[in-house]
């Protein structure tokens, strides 16, 4: 994306004004045909469903031979995933920069049998403790943005997020839409990019979700009809219960209330789907009842941050029957018969630093240390292991340093480019595969540096780059790659160096299976051929 990146604000004041950076994006050359029809879902709420139900379609519909692309003008979420695009300029060697979009839309492209890009989820945000959040337009950061000042922001992402909306349609049979949140706040209607806005600007037809599971479905429905126009309510041609249980011929009468106060007609009602925590959490709504793992045996414990990013890199190890992973919410003390202590990804190093101190669990992890246990860090978690973090530039919040764990000899400063990279090579240390990706603004340097935990090497064993560190007794590590443990061979390696039962997991092979299985279940309880027929 040509010109400059507005700087972040290091101590931004919601009241402020702020200047609106110029977005100047490679726009498509609008004689492209537009070859796709597309289907919009929109929900009644948060967490109703709409990312798994699309996933599902995405799948579906795929397997019956169409191209199908999924998208989502808005996400906000810490767990994202690294794209094969952006628009970003070459590095200085050539190589092709990367983006990020959302981790559900990253899903939603395997759905579809496709690599993820930035056209999927042109505009991503990534909450951050004081500032707001981060706001990512097509694979580069804009800066943090306070909610008050992103809102005045979002009107002129539009033309971007139309844009990606016609590249994906450029080269798919079908794009199924998703919406953000409920799509009746009326009150952010002026700013709207993402549900009824993007509908009208984009003529696409929608389809309402509704969840079942929580109660109060009635009312969402007809309370959605009441607050839409005339011309939004013609746009939703039926809606959907999502996460049903029980008996539906004690139900069906409220579907009945629905359709005779709306004039819309029940599409289908979506059974609850069991094997839904097989599949990547969209965001830290999951960790509201986190899942405690599927093992007995080595206990993996996790500090719940306040703002964890990108911590579906624990679910492999949760999968394993050898592995009981245990997340610690907030009030809680690590327990003293933890064999490892995890610390994931964070959106913000520095706070999180202070998270720990606050719930006591720096004392807790030294505790551990002492006691010969183990400690593990990702991404942030490894820079907190260190002596100190700095943030001169205030990117996470206010510029300062905040003291680390000191468990490992390394010093982190924030700043610089975000390094994005995907990662599929050879550990030399462990002789295994070592597939995932980086994803942080963080530079670390130090003598603990010179004990990696991984040497990443090519295929033919060459082109080797240390990465992470290990203390000197071999018992404290971390690294910067996301994705470690979803490698088969290193989790099983690495297990089997803390004495764990080693399974036969196929960590892969259980996502995709699990996306079938998914398909399965949206293709036999509801009507796809109507859907398709809805989509223009």
């Amino acid at each position: 994306m040509p010109g400059s990146t507005p700087t972040a604000d290091p101590t931004p004041d919601p009241t402020a004004a702020r200047p609106l950076p110029k977005i100047d994006v490679p726009l498509l050359d609008p004689s492209v045909p537009k070859r796709a029809r597309c289907l919009m879902i929109q929900g009644t709420s948060s967490d109703v469903g709409k990312s798994l139900l699309v996933a599902g379609l995405c799948r579906a519909f795929t397997r019956r031979g169409l191209a199908v692309r999924p998208f989502k003008a808005q996400n906000m979420s810490n767990n994202a995933a690294v794209t094969v695009d952006s628009d970003l300029p070459p590095g200085p060697d050539g190589e092709i920069r990367r983006g990020e979009i959302g981790r559900a839309q990253a899903l939603q492209a395997r759905a579809c049998k496709v690599p993820p890009s930035i056209h999927m989820n042109p505009v991503l945000l990534k909450p951050q403790a004081y500032v707001g959040s981060q706001v990512v337009l097509r694979g580069r950061a804009l800066g943090n943005w306070p909610a008050r000042h992103y809102h005045e922001l979002k009107p002129t992402l539009m033309p971007a997020v139309l844009d990606s909306l016609r590249r994906t349609a450029a080269e798919a049979d079908l794009v199924i839409v998703e919406g953000a949140g409920s799509g009746t706040e009326v009150y952010l209607r002026h700013c709207d990019i993402t549900n009824m806005r993007l509908a009208e600007d984009a003529d696409l037809p929608v389809v309402l979700l509704t969840d079942n599971d929580r109660g109060g479905a009635i009312a969402a429905v007809v309370g959605t009809h009441v607050l839409h126009t005339e011309s939004e309510r013609a746009r939703i041609k039926g809606y959907i219960v999502n996460k049903f249980r029980g008996d539906f011929s004690l139900y069906e009468p409220g579907c009945r209330v629905m359709s005779d106060e709306t004039g819309w007609p029940l599409l289908g009602v979506v059974r609850w789907f069991d094997a839904a925590g097989r599949l990547p959490a969209e965001d830290a709504l999951a960790l509201e009842k986190p899942a405690q793992g599927e093992g007995r045996g080595l206990l993996v414990v996790v500090p719940q941050l306040s703002r964890v990013a990108n911590f579906d890199d624990l679910d492999p190890l949760a999968a394993e029957a050898g592995v009981a992973v245990r997340w610690i919410p907030p009030g809680e003390p690590i327990p003293a018969e933890a064999d490892v202590v995890l610390l994931p990804g964070s959106k913000t190093t520095r706070a999180d630093l202070e998270v720990l101190r606050r719930e006591g669990w720096d004392i807790d992890i030294l505790a551990h240390v002492r006691r010969g246990g183990r400690v593990v860090g990702l991404c942030a978690g490894f820079q907190m292991l260190g002596r100190v973090v700095r943030d001169p530039q205030g990117i996470e919040g206010d510029p300062g340093e905040t003291p680390g764990l000191g468990l490992l000899d390394i010093e982190t400063t924030i700043g610089g480019d975000k390094r994005l990279v995907d990662i599929d090579r050879i550990d030399r240390v462990s002789g295994c595969r070592v597939t995932g990706y980086e994803m942080h603004m963080g530079r670390t340097h130090g003598p603990g540096l010179e004990r990696p935990w991984l040497r990443l090497a090519d295929a033919g064993g060459q082109d080797e780059t240390p990465e992470g560190a290990v203390s000197a007794d071999g018992r404290v590590m971390g690294a910067y790659v996301h994705g470690l443990f979803a490698a088969d061979g290193f989790r099983r390696h690495w297990l089997e160096s803390l004495g764990a039962q080693i399974s036969g997991l196929d960590y892969e092979a259980r996502v995709e299976a699990t996306l079938e299985a998914l398909a399965d279940h949206v293709e036999s309880q509801l009507d796809l051929d109507a859907l398709l027929a809805l989509a223009r």
